[in-house]
Formats: C-alpha cells, structure tokens, sequence
C-alpha cells in the first residue's frame, strides 16, 4: 500500500492566515499479492475397494482467476465462457482432446493464460504425461500469447520429450531456435540434446556438442559426463564409454552410482558380459552400494554367460532384502528370460505368477518372455491363453507378440495356424517385420510346405523387405527336410544374387541340406567355399560333415575332418563326440572309440544318451556284450535315463553274445521305466524268445504288437513268422499272418516267401498253394522260385500230389495265361534254364501245354 500526501508549496505569496485544510489520503495497488500454495504439488488419492484398485494422483492449482491481476481479472469476470481452472485441469482437458482437434477450445478459455508463470509449469506438467502432439500444440499456442517470454526450462522440457521419442532433428531445431529466442543455453539444454542423441546412438555427435559446451565457457556437470557416456555406451561403444569415464574423474568429477550403472549397462550393450561381472566385483570391493538397476543388469550378465545358479542367488538375496534393493518388474522380466532360456517354462510361469502376487503389474515385455518361452517348446495352447489373457488385460499386442505366438504355431507342426496369426496381425494393423516373416518361413518349411515357404520369400520383397541370411537359412533347411537338391542349388543362387553373404549358420543349413539328400561330394565342396571365403567353421559344422559321412559309410572321410578339426582348435561338442565313436565303432576300432568316450568325460563333457548309445551300438558290433553291459550300468548311475534306441543296443549284444535271457529281463526293466517298445526293440525279443524257446513270451510279445502292427516295419513282421514256422507252429504262423493281414500293415511278396518256405518245409503243401492263391487275390505275383519250389517237391510227393498240383497249374493257366512263366524271363530273379527246363519238362509229362 502506499500513500501520497498533498503538500502546499515551498514558496507562497503572504496571505491572511487561515485554518488549515483537511488532507485526503488515497490506496494505490500497484501488484498483486503473491500466493505461496499457488505451485504446490498437492497428492491426492482414490481408493476402490470393491475392484481392489487404488490411484495416486498430484494436483497443482497454479495461478488462479483471484490472483491475477485487475485487469485481466475483470476481463475473465466479464466473460461466463472463461473457465477458473487449475493447471492439472487444464492438462486433463487437452490429453482428453484428439491430436486433431483444435487445442485453443480448452486453452483460449482458461483464466490462468494471463499469468506468464502459469507456462513452465503447464508445460512441464504436459510433457510429463508423454504426449508429445498434445505437448507440440500447447507449445505453438504458447509462443503465440502476449505475455509469453521464452525461457530455458521450457525449451529444455521439450528438448527432453522429444528424445524420449526419438525426435532427434525436431530436439535439435529446437535447441538452434531458442538460440533464435535470445535464451542462451545453459548446463541443462546441453545436458538434454546430449540425451537427445545418446538415445539415438548418435554418440559422435554428443562428443561434439559437449565440445560446443566447453566452447561456451560452460563447464560439465556429472549428469553431461553421464549423458555422454550413455549415448557411447547405448551405441555399444563400451571403450570410448571407459575413455569418458577416465576423463570425467581426471576433471575431477567422481562417479556416482549412475554412472556404474551407465558403464554396467555399457559392458552388457556391448556384449562383454564377462568385464560387466568383473566391473561389478570392482563396485563391491570399492563398497559401492548397487541398487535394483546395477543387480538387473548383473542378472542378465548371469545369465548371457550361462550362470543360471548365481543369477537366482542374486534374485533371491534381491527378495530377502527388500529395503535395499526390491525387485521390480525389470528384475522379474530378466528371471522369467532366464528360465526361458533355460527351457524351464514352468519356473518362467511361477516367476510370472509371484511377480503379479507381488502386486507388479506385468506390462507387455513380461507378457511376450514368457510367450518366448512357450513358443521355444513349440507348446502352442499355453502360448494361445497367454496371448489372448494379455489382450484382455488392456495390453495391446506388439510384434514380438504376434511373431512369438506364431513360432509356437510353427514348432508345433501347425502351419497353418501359423498363417492365421500372420493374417490378423495384419488385420489388427501390426506390420510384420522381418524376424515376423522369418518365423513364418521356418513354420512352412520345418513341417515340408517349401512351396509355400518360397511363395513368402517373394512376398516379403513385394511389401519392401528385404530377405536376410536367417531367411535363406530357414529355406535351405527346408530343403534338406524335402529331400529337394534342386531347390538347393536355386536358393544359393538367389542368395548371391541379392548379395546376402552367407554366414557360419547359413553354411551349416547348407551343408546338412546336401547331407540329408545323399549329395556328399556337394556337401564337401560347400564346405570347401566356404573355407576360401574364411567364413570360420564351428563345432555344428563339423558334426554336420562327420556324422553325415558316417550315415554314407565314409568312416575315413568322417575321421579325417576330425582331425581337421583338432588342427583349427576347435573344442569338440557331445555331437561330435558321438559321431566320431559312431565312425570309430563302424570301423571296428573298438579302442579308439573307448578313447573318444574317456577324452569327452574329462574334457568335461558329460556323455548324454546318444553319446552312450552310439557307444552300446559300438559294443554291439564288436560282441563284446559284457562292455557293453557295464556301461549301460554306468548310464544308469549318471543319472541318465536310457531309451528305446539304447536298450536295443544292449539287446543285440546280448542276443549276439549268446545271452537271449539278459534280453527279456532288460524288457521287464524297460516296462519298469516306461521305456517305449520300438520296432528294433520288439525284433531282439522276438529273437531271443527263439533262441530259449519261450513261446508263451513270445505269444505275449505278439499280443503287445496287435495295437501296433500297422507300425512295425515288414523286416520285423517277417521275422515273427519265421520264428514261428522254423519250429512247426504253423497254426500260429498263420494266425499271426491273418491279424497281420486284418490291421492293414505293409505286407510285400518277401512276407508271403515266409510263409511259403516254412509250410513247404512242414510238407503242408496244400496250404502252400492257397498262400499262392492269396497271393494272386492279394495282386503280388509269385516270384519264379516259388513255382520252382513246388515243382521240385511236386516230383518227391507221389502221383496223387502231382496230380493235383496238375489240377492247380491249369487253373493258373486259365486265369493268367502264358504269363505266368514268360513274364518272368525279363525280371532278375526269375528261373534259370535250368528251372524252366524242369518246368516245361513237368507240364509235358502231366499232358499240359502252355
């Protein structure tokens, strides 16, 4: 308040004294009295209690109609359309509005615009929510009010949110504009364009502007340190991130926890797990305190590096003290990728379910590891409830959803399910990617769709992308899986015409697809491509080259890449292992195998089940079933579960080794264990019931065939019979013959030569003729040495036999003519001169002509 008094002047002219008059005073207010709450943040909170549900909320009331001035305040008080907002209304009002809708409708009708200090905090509190149109448009109606004056807080946050959404030219056009403004920048301008353009990866830039800064006499602060040693390190550039960090303490700025973190996360971008742990030790030793973001970026570390067992100790000592550093839904995420990594889905899944009891609420990174981890097993329904419970959550799906879900479709043999997804997700506008039609091509070809699969590879260059290495992988996998050598040659064509160079993975797909379609010669030559183009072999090559060549009996071409690759150093995995005891075993060099298998244990190569089978399979070969005997015990106390494939290994060495009864007790063992009964498995039984003619066990093996029969190969079926026959069990042959016949399974002419032999050594040669005939009804010609056979017992069985046998000629003559001799002059098995001598010799006696 202040008050002027009207003073009479210095000098006057005499006058007759008077009484003096009475002074007026008057009230000027030249401003406003200032409100201190007017920008003070006030929380507030709402409860639901019956959906369990709580919102936390910060209001800021700002400068309100009763604080402004008296101008403009009588200006709002005249005008019922000007609204008395406070700043968070104001805010809730515009988010609400469309980008396109006109913003001035709320702005232009707040009373607060006539207070310039209302700006900053309208801004900070717009930018805040992330929008970045909405923050845009209140920003260009700001600059157009009178009473705006730019400032640097205000550019600043806009320089921030546009780098938070990768906004980098619009960030620094904003930084040259408020140059424009006459604000010059400060500490936190360059502090938000370096952020700007580490966020981007642009790290050459941010060392330049902060050049620009010193320039400017401005000196760095530890957050300019740490905003450049995070765009160096975000980039992957971990050394010029040590360099920075050696500078920043050389100028006498020490470190804070953020900057561990920054140069933490620095290590794990650029894939230098092992220095990030070591960096680590050194924080600890130092007694740096970590908090939640050091100890996630130490789990993931763990967990690239293969030490599941201490990234679980770190997320359980993280659980039980929780007032230093609680887990947060980062840390949860990292576990539940480590497990998925892991193939552990059900500890992912448990993981899962303790982070939401811990009252975190999983966002959409959570929800598509553990997706991952359902789609790597190819467990399809799981990935399916998981998918749509995030959708009806409110978490809009992304692409690595979509394309997660879709490589569960595909790894379990379901194309085209795999296809529906693709289709909705472009339904749903999600634009595929190239990991997206990349998934979609291993789905095809995986289950033997290639057509469709290079049908996709052109609709990828049709929408704009381009196909990489993992996309002519994928096709020459398929190739191999279809047994197309052709298509083989015409992808690696299409790849060098596209200028896709092929890497290790490529190759290897390559090389297994020749390998799988019997082309070795191409395969080695391959291989040898990809030596002069020093693309660097792996242990998968060389399993791929050496157990190939065993599958061809090339045991010494298999031997020599072995050796080839002991002389480029490279570590042998189990798989190769396996494959050169395989190679070492087909050779009969029993003690080079045995050696094989020594050297891998102590390399520290716990042998698996193939590693022990080709092993039994080596000891088989050799009979030496006592060896082969102790080491399926030593399996066993490895704690590793033997399968079908290897008890059928023991079995053949037993069955060789004169042991047909070690054979049926390995069978109790393997109904024990719930060990399936394969086709090889079943053949030793039946041998070995031979061998100790045990019919009853033999009678029992049959009947555990019945549900099976259509499945056993005709090589074991054969041998059933026969093992029948040979002792005179006819009736049961033949019985075994007509369920064989009623289930459908494959029967060829060498099943009937079976049952022709063993009736024809009993003398049932009646019955051997009506096989004939079912035979003939069965559209499988007798071969020429089944006729020579009945004529050389026609001859020794009587005049009445051969009479019959007469009989039975000439209805063959009336039914098939002359072919049935003459159509067996062009087949390699038919009669010799001498057999058909004796057959012409045999119709002339019995008045037959043909």
């Amino acid at each position: 308040m202040a008050a002027v008094f009207h003073q009479p002047p210095f000098f006057s002219h005499r006058e007759k004294p008077r009484c003096a008059a009475k002074t007026s005073t008057s009230t000027v207010y030249c401003s406003k009295t200032n409100n201190p709450d007017a920008f003070e943040e006030k929380k507030q909170a709402e409860v639901d209690y019956d959906a369990g549900t709580h919102k936390l909320y910060t209001k800021i009331s700002g400068i309100r109609k009763s604080d402004l001035s008296k101008r403009p305040r009588l200006r709002v008080e005249g005008d019922r359309f000007q609204k008395d907002w406070s700043v968070s209304e104001v805010v809730e009002r515009v988010i609400k509005l469309n980008h396109w809708e006109d913003i001035g409708s709320v702005l232009n009708r707040w009373a607060g615009r006539f207070s310039r200090k209302n700006f900053p905090v309208l801004i900070r509190e717009i930018t805040n929510s992330g929008s970045i149109e909405h923050s845009i448009q209140v920003f260009s109606w700001m600059k157009n009010q009178k009473n705006y004056c730019a400032r640097n807080d205000i550019y600043n946050m806009m320089i921030r949110l546009h780098a938070r959404h990768n906004r980098i030219d619009q960030a620094r056009g904003l930084f040259f504009e408020m140059q424009k403004w006459r604000c010059k920048p400060d500490v936190e301008t360059y502090n938000s364009i370096i952020n700007a353009h580490g966020r981007a990866g642009q790290w050459r830039w941010g060392v330049n502007i902060m050049e620009d800064m010193l320039r400017a006499a401005i000196p760095p602060s530890r957050t300019t340190y740490n905003n450049l040693i995070n765009a160096c390190g975000s980039s992957g550039n971990w050394r010029e991130a040590l360099r920075l960090s050696k500078k920043m303490t050389d100028d006498g700025i020490g470190p804070d926890l953020v900057t561990h973190n920054i140069i933490l996360s620095a290590y794990k971008t650029g894939t230098q797990y092992a220095k990030a742990l070591s960096y680590f030790e050194l924080m600890k030793a130092t007694k740096v305190r970590p908090d939640t973001t050091t100890l996630n970026i130490v789990i993931t570390c763990l967990t690239r590096v293969g030490n599941y067992d201490e990234s679980i100790k770190v997320f359980n000592a993280m659980r039980e003290k929780r007032s230093e550093c609680c887990p947060d839904i980062v840390t949860y995420t990292s576990i539940m990728h480590m497990y998925s990594v892991c193939g552990q889905v059900e500890n992912c899944h448990s993981v899962f379910n303790t982070m939401v009891a811990e009252g975190l609420k999983p966002n959409i990174i959570s929800y598509n590891a553990l997706l991952g981890a359902y789609a790597s097993l190819g467990q399809s329904e799981p990935a399916s409830s998981i998918f749509y419970e995030m959708k009806q959550n409110g978490i809009r799906p992304d692409v690595v959803s979509y394309t997660s879900l879709l490589n569960a479709y595909g790894r379990s043999q379901q194309p085209q399910k795999a296809r529906e997804i693709f289709d909705m997700m472009r339904k749903n506008n999600c634009k595929p990617n190239l990991v997206t039609y990349n998934a979609l091509i291993d789905a095809y070809g995986s289950n033997g769709f290639l057509a469709e699969a290079v049908d996709l590879l052109r609709e990828m260059e049709e929408v704009g992308l381009q196909p990489n290495v993992v996309s002519i992988s994928s096709l020459l996998a398929a190739c191999g899986r279809c047994c197309q050598h052709v298509k083989i040659d015409s992808i690696l064509k299409a790849a060098k015409l596209r200028g896709i160079e092929l890497n290790t993975i490529a190759y290897n797909s390559a090389i297994g697809s020749y390998m799988n379609v019997g082309e070795c010669e191409k395969a080695v030559a391959l291989y040898g491509t990809m030596r002069k183009k020093r693309v660097k072999p792996d242990s998968v090559t060389y399993n791929i080259l050496i157990s190939g060549c065993c599958k061809m009996s090339k045991y010494s071409d298999a031997l020599e890449f072995l050796v080839e690759m002991r002389d480029l150093k490279i570590p042998l995995s189990k798989e190769v292992y396996s494959s050169a005891i395989c190679a070492y075993g087909k050779q009969g060099q029993i003690a080079e195998a045995e050696s094989m298998f020594n050297k891998m244990k102590i390399d520290g190569l716990h042998p698996d089940v193939i590693a022990y089978t080709t092993m039994l399979h080596a000891y088989s070969a050799a009979e030496q079933w006592e060896k082969a005997f102790a080491l399926f015990q030593e399996m066993e106390l490895s704690n590793v579960q033997p399968d079908s494939v290897a008890c059928a290994a023991l079995m053949r060495a037993f069955n060789r080794g004169s042991q047909p009864g070690k054979v049926l007790l390995l069978s109790e063992f393997m109904r024990d264990k719930n060990i399936l009964f394969i086709d090889a498995v079943l053949f030793e039984m039946v041998s070995a019931c031979s061998m100790l003619r045990d019919w009853n066990t033999l009678t029992y093996v049959i009947q555990k065939m019945e549900t099976s029969l259509p499945r056993i190969s005709v090589g074991t079926l054969n041998h059933l019979l026969h093992s029948f026959g040979k002792v005179g069990k006819l009736d049961t042959m033949m019985k075994l013959f007509l369920k064989i016949v009623a289930s459908g399974a494959e029967v060829d002419s060498t099943t009937y030569e079976v049952l022709l032999k063993n009736l024809l050594a009993a003398g049932n040669w009646r019955k051997y003729i009506e096989v004939m005939q079912w035979m003939e009804d069965a559209g499988v010609p007798p071969s020429a040495q089944v006729y020579n056979n009945i004529l050389s017992f026609a001859q020794t069985c009587g005049a009445e036999n051969a009479e019959t046998i007469r009989k039975r000629l000439e209805s063959l003559k009336r039914k098939y003519g002359s072919s049935v001799v003459d159509s067996t002059d062009g087949d390699p098995q038919c009669f010799d001169r001498q057999h058909k001598d004796t057959l012409y010799q045999f119709l002339r006696g019995n008045n037959l002509t043909i």
